[in-house]
């Protein structure tokens, strides 16, 4: 066996949109991912095609619906066969079109920028499981193998799965009886029709904005004929339904699904998992089947997570297999009933009027089967819990960020805040949107997958529940503030990460001390002076906050990679990870250089330090960085205060502003924030400040006639890493004291 062997969390094994699902909410979770693919590109197939309401929802909680753009939107769907309005209370009623392959696209992009490591060409050859590991066998692209190794294996590879069949899963359930020939068409001008039955078998015709026609036959009695079909056996079959000929059309893509009905007996086994198509085999009507999968990764990816992260509390993981094989199963039966319904000849006629006057007359039945459809009426069994709400998901868009629970607080229930910040690392704490908790709660705490788990109408404490769910807090000292303003350390930051450059004095260590006393473990980076650096790192912990102390020379060769190996370090030391959730850029070099004067030099060392690491700083913390981070950097108001003096200087900060409003945009739909602050006149260690007359003089170019303190810059800093500031993002926060009025 030729190769080294990789270590990693988990190992998923198929890059369709389950496993890029799964991989990309273990990496927001902090959990390290390989992703094997046996395909060495992406399939161009168009496959499935319908989201449905719940996994719009799930997209949209991700920050994923943005880029998928205007999508065509049909509150019509159907159960076998027979026309059934979805609409159902929510923000995305109905089906939603998009092509299995953007969504593949869109879900990679993702996944990668996450920190997924994706590999094509990986084809799954062998499984060996002990104790603590599982072995991989993987063959390459050029046909050597390697071995990997990870603490878990997750096959997402679909219903021929590979890690189902090496792991030794039982499949139980019956092969295909019926089948349904499918093919996208070019070049053929034929009737649209929706599930049209006539005397010989269904035919579904649907032309597409790009010309291309997707057909659909099914002829009664036919069996499956046991391998796939060619486009000739389209042709007859389509001409001998309809009487219609598309034999001159152009091929596209041409398979059948069947009606097998399989299920995994368990989607767990050790260290071995199971998700989407490789945990079930079903006829994809309705568009049920990809929806279901990348609901299991969404409830999957959390929970192994924090297994591998070591956070996670006993039963969690196995609680996938008991909420999920529930899910699949009641799946697998609506779809078998749609199956009959669809597929059957003139036995099943007299059944189908039945249920379309059912559909049609009561609205009970109606929207039974639209909740069945979309997912959006699963309730899980939570433990417990008498309000409607437990067990079901809430379908909040804005605060939800993978692997993190969500407790929102109506004013009534701030008190709450307090008892749940032990679990800061995991949870995060937020008033609660208008609408979004019912009027008769003042609290619901909701799992990362988005599905309910305590209101304070239970009898259970909250901490039962947060116990139970995202297991024992880390234990946190007691801490107490050097802030006059407060006796008491906050927790808006409790369990977040910092990177603070140039945090050894001035504006960084004030920003470092406050992160600090906001709860954020700080990494404090310097470039020369270790001793005050780890003096702020003193300071921090005397308070009861956390910090460590990372050097690299900023603006040299190497820079970045040299800081990122010192902060990972210090991450995983720390936490068991390397997850960052703020990076404020703050170091900097001051020109201090007449125009005139600037040498070559002396401009590039300005940029190198002032907008080049910047730059590369974000560009490497984004594989770190959690969804819903916080980027802030430290610009200048001289960008718009003009000083001839330091020209050079002020256009490095103008790049710097930059930043700001082209990665904001960029990283919208992984809701983190990116923005400026601009500092004016701030006492900065320079020799200048010590004379009164010249201070007396900048002060008054300040609305408030003062020159400004590193703490009112770091004040500001600290709002923008909060929850609070999720709404600002791209912008330019002068904190110069009003020295821009004019």
């Amino acid at each position: 066996m030729a190769g080294d062997r990789i270590a990693t969390d988990v190992i998923v094994v198929g890059a369709g949109p389950v496993g890029l699902m799964l991989a990309g909410e273990l990496r927001g979770a902090g959990a390290d991912v390989v992703v094997l693919e046996k395909l060495t590109a992406p399939t161009t197939e168009s496959r499935a095609s319908t989201l449905h309401a719940r996994t719009m929802e799930i997209l949209e909680s991700r920050g994923l619906l943005a880029p998928l753009g205007d999508i065509p939107n049909d509150r019509r769907g159907h159960f076998g066969g027979i026309p059934l309005d979805l609409t159902l209370p929510g923000r995305h009623p109905g089906q939603w079109k998009v092509p299995q392959t953007r969504i593949e696209e869109l879900l990679g992009q993702w996944a990668r920028g996450l920190g997924a490591d994706i590999r094509r060409g990986h084809e799954l050859t062998g499984l060996t499981m002990t104790a603590d590991h599982v072995e991989a066998a993987v063959r390459l692209p050029d046909g050597t193998t390697t071995s990997l190794r990870a603490g878990y294996v997750v096959g997402c590879d679909g219903e021929h799965s590979a890690v189902r069949r090496l792991g030794g899963f039982d499949f139980p359930g019956s092969d295909a009886e019926r089948e349904l020939l499918r093919a996208d068409v070019a070049g053929i001008d034929i009737p649209d029709r929706r599930f049209q039955r006539l005397a010989g078998g269904l035919a579904i015709a649907a032309r597409r904005p790009d010309g291309v026609t997707r057909v659909m036959v099914h002829e009664f009695g036919a069996r499956p004929r046991g391998g796939q079909p060619g486009f000739q056996d389209i042709t007859d079959s389509w001409k001998r339904v309809t009487g219609e000929d598309i034999g001159h059309g152009t091929p596209l893509w041409v398979n059948s699904f069947g009606d097998a009905s399989r299920q995994a007996a368990r989607y767990r086994d050790h260290r071995l998992l199971l998700a989407g198509d490789a945990a079930h085999q079903k006829m994809p009507i309705g568009g049920q089947a990809l929806n279901l999968g990348l609901q299991d990764a969404v409830n999957l990816g959390w929970k192994l997570a924090a297994e591998v992260r070591g956070r996670a509390p006993e039963g969690l993981l196995d609680s996938y297999h008991d909420e999920r094989h529930a899910v699949g199963r009641r799946t697998l039966n609506n779809i078998r009933a749609q199956a009959l319904l669809l597929l059957g000849s003139a036995e099943v006629e007299a059944v189908r009027r039945i249920y379309a006057e059912l559909a049609a007359g009561s609205e009970n039945v109606r929207t039974h089967l639209a909740g069945m459809i979309s997912g959006l009426d699963i309730r899980y069994d939570v433990g417990g819990g008498r309000h409607p709400l437990q067990g079901r998901r809430l379908a909040q868009r804005d605060l939800f960020r993978a692997g993190r629970g969500l407790l929102l607080l109506t004013p009534g229930a701030e008190e709450l805040r307090t008892v749940a910040a032990p679990w800061g690392d995991l949870v995060d704490t937020a008033a609660a949107p208008p609408g979004d908790v019912p009027p008769d709660l003042g609290a619901v705490l909701v799992r990362p997958d988005g599905h309910v788990v305590w209101t304070d109408a239970e009898d259970t404490a909250i901490t039962t529940a947060l116990t139970r769910w995202f297991g024992t807090p880390k234990r946190q000292s007691d801490r107490t503030t050097t802030r006059n303003r407060s006796t008491d350390m906050s927790s808006r930051l409790t369990g977040r990460t910092a990177l603070v450059t140039g945090a050894s004095r001035g504006m960084g260590r004030a920003t470092a001390l406050r992160l600090a006393q906001e709860g954020a473990l700080v990494a404090v980076h310097y470039s020369t002076s270790e001793e005050a650096a780890e003096e702020v790192v003193e300071l921090i912990e005397k308070d009861g906050g956390r910090a460590f102390a990372v050097r690299a020379e900023l603006g040299v060769a190497g820079d970045v990679h040299e800081l990122f190996l010192g902060l990972e370090n210090g991450l995983r030391e720390r936490t068991g990870t390397t997850d960052l959730d703020i990076l404020v850029n703050n170091a900097g070099v001051m020109g201090g250089v007449k125009p005139e004067d600037t040498t070559p030099e002396q401009f590039d060392r300005l940029f190198a330090v002032n907008a080049k690491a910047p730059f590369f700083l974000i560009q490497r913390a984004l594989k770190n960085m959690r969804d819903g981070g916080r980027i802030i950097n430290i610009t200048s108001g001289l960008t718009r205060f003009a000083n001839p003096d330091e020209i050079a200087y002020a256009m490095t900060k103008g790049a710097v502003d930059q930043l700001a409003l082209h990665f904001a945009k960029l990283l919208g739909p992984r809701n983190i924030t990116v923005n400026s602050v601009a500092p004016g006149i701030t006492r900065n260690g320079n020799p200048v400040f010590g004379i009164p007359e010249a201070v007396e003089q900048m002060a008054q170019l300040s609305a408030f006639n003062r020159v400004g303190e590193p703490e009112d810059v770091a004040d500001v800093v600290a709002f923008l890493a909060t929850d609070e500031a999720r709404w600002i993002t791209g912008s330019f926060v002068d904190a110069t004291g009003g020295t821009l009025l004019g």
